[in-house]
């Protein structure tokens, strides 16, 4: 099994990428040539009238392994919230069999010494279903994180990072909100449920807004 045009890092959920220029001939040695990403002025704001962008689809080779079966027969709740046989999110193919889901793409160098204000939008993770909405998601150093349980029964949601601070905070009753921020870029920060052991997240946490998550069908951008 291989990814098309990406690589997938930590456990299937983080896709690298770089940015190649590619061209027919020599580039001509002349005075307009385009300063590099390093020679930015520090702390200058990208012109977004004259930003590009970039859109993909994310593939795979060969046939994904199985989603392993889940049992929550442990909690009541979580039987009954699920009528229909349960599995494991780590590969979530498209109809097409090709495209990935659950995947983080994010630009990991080359963007030079520019600086991007921090959203103030909170980004969502939300405890429903005895499971965690989104599974693989990304969100900025110094962004508002909420959580949500919109279950009514007990959940906890325990990050394990390792550049930035781990935290374990336990929901007890539906409706509750906490919010959390990372103060350092990481990729992939894993959370997990110590209640419900079926249950696990990622996070990719960057210092910049060139990133997107694939959450179905392999699309980013």
């Amino acid at each position: 099994m291989r990814l098309r045009n990406a690589w997938v890092g930590f456990l299937g959920m983080t896709l690298a990428t770089t940015l190649v220029a590619c061209g027919g001939s020599e580039p001509s040695n002349k005075s307009a040539e385009v300063s590099s990403p390093s020679a930015t002025p520090a702390g200058q704001r990208v012109d977004t009238a004259a930003a590009g962008s970039v859109k993909g689809v994310v593939t795979l080779d060969g046939v994904a392994p199985k989603n392993e079966a889940i049992k929550m027969n442990a909690d009541p709740v979580c039987v009954t919230a699920n009528k229909t046989p349960q599995t494991q999110e780590t590969y979530i193919v498209g109809s097409d069999g090709k495209s990935l889901g659950n995947v983080f793409v994010y630009v990991k160098d080359g963007l030079g010494n520019y600086v991007y204000d921090t959203p103030t939008e909170s980004a969502k993770i939300d405890q429903q279903n005895c499971r965690y909405h989104p599974h693989v998601f990304g969100m900025r150093v110094g962004q508002p994180l909420e959580i949500l349980n919109s279950d009514p029964t007990l959940h906890n949601i325990h990050a394990l990072p390792k550049g930035n601070s781990e935290f374990n905070t336990g929901q007890p009753v539906q409706g509750m909100k906490t919010t959390h921020t990372f103060d350092k870029p990481e990729v992939m920060v894993p959370f997990k449920c110590d209640v419900h052991g079926w249950m696990n997240a990622y996070v990719g946490v960057v210092n910049h807004p060139k990133s997107s998550s694939c959450r179905t069908h392999g699309l980013y951008g």
